[in-house]
């Protein structure tokens, strides 16, 4: 039970709560790199009336996809190209070999993300069944799992026990952190689409792919060596492999 000493603090916490709601993202961030604690107190708190929203930027979720398939979209396209070229083949045959590679392997990475993502999230919600059935079957048995999980990290016996024993009322609350504490598995989302991540890698690879095979589209006609043109190219996609 609560101590009688500590209710008005808990009361007026409570109070200020209601005043607080889902931060303004972007002020956060500003509040962050400006570390500015008054502005990040001010993002925290919201305009009597307005909405509690806070949405993420949705590139960020296909961030690694994107880096993915665009550094090695690159490389792989540079490096058959580049392959092709030093071996005395034409440009034309250069640019056959580099449209070719460059389209087998990203349906082959576009395909492998959705596929491996597809599986990864199957093999994530088969553990989270299996949890959920334990905790139908025996509660007391996955709260002490739990209780001892926050001990190891330094929480106090009692008050872990009290937490725990609250998030347990809220079932799939309490399955969805459990996965994550104990098992280190975060529960993927409603609107995760493993079929579009891989259609990201996909693009990406053939967005920054492109770049490679474009140096020599350029130099068709021109009087630059083969030796010019690879340094080119190379140097070219050097710098844009630094910028993604």
């Amino acid at each position: 039970l609560l101590s009688p000493a500590i209710m008005p603090k808990l009361k007026k916490s409570l109070d200020n709560a209601s005043e607080v709601g889902m931060r303004d993202l972007v002020q956060a961030r500003k509040a962050y790199d400006e570390k500015n604690a008054d502005s990040s107190k001010q993002a925290h708190k919201l305009t009597v009336g307005s909405p509690a929203s806070e949405k993420h930027s949705d590139a960020s979720d296909y961030l690694k996809s994107i880096v993915y398939g665009g550094l090695d979209g690159i490389i792989t396209t540079f490096a058959v190209v580049s392959g092709a070229a030093g071996g005395g083949f034409g440009i034309e045959v250069v640019l056959v070999l580099g449209f070719s590679n460059m389209f087998a392997d990203a349906l082959s990475m576009g395909m492998g993300d959705a596929l491996s993502t597809k599986a990864q999230n199957a093999a994530i919600m088969k553990e989270r069944e299996r949890e959920a059935w334990e905790f139908e079957s025996y509660p007391e048995g996955e709260i002490a799992e739990m209780v001892e999980v926050y001990t190891k990290k330094g929480m106090n016996e009692e008050d872990a026990r009290e937490i725990v024993t609250k998030m347990s009322k809220y079932k799939d609350i309490f399955l969805d952190t459990m996965m994550v504490e104990e098992l280190g598995m975060l529960v993927p989302g409603d609107d995760e689409n493993p079929a579009f991540d891989g259609f990201v890698t996909f693009s990406s690879f053939v967005f920054f792919g492109l770049f490679p095979l474009l140096g020599y589209l350029f130099t068709i006609g021109s009087n630059l060596s083969e030796t010019e043109v690879c340094r080119s190219v190379g140097g070219y996609c050097h710098m844009l492999g630094v910028v993604i």
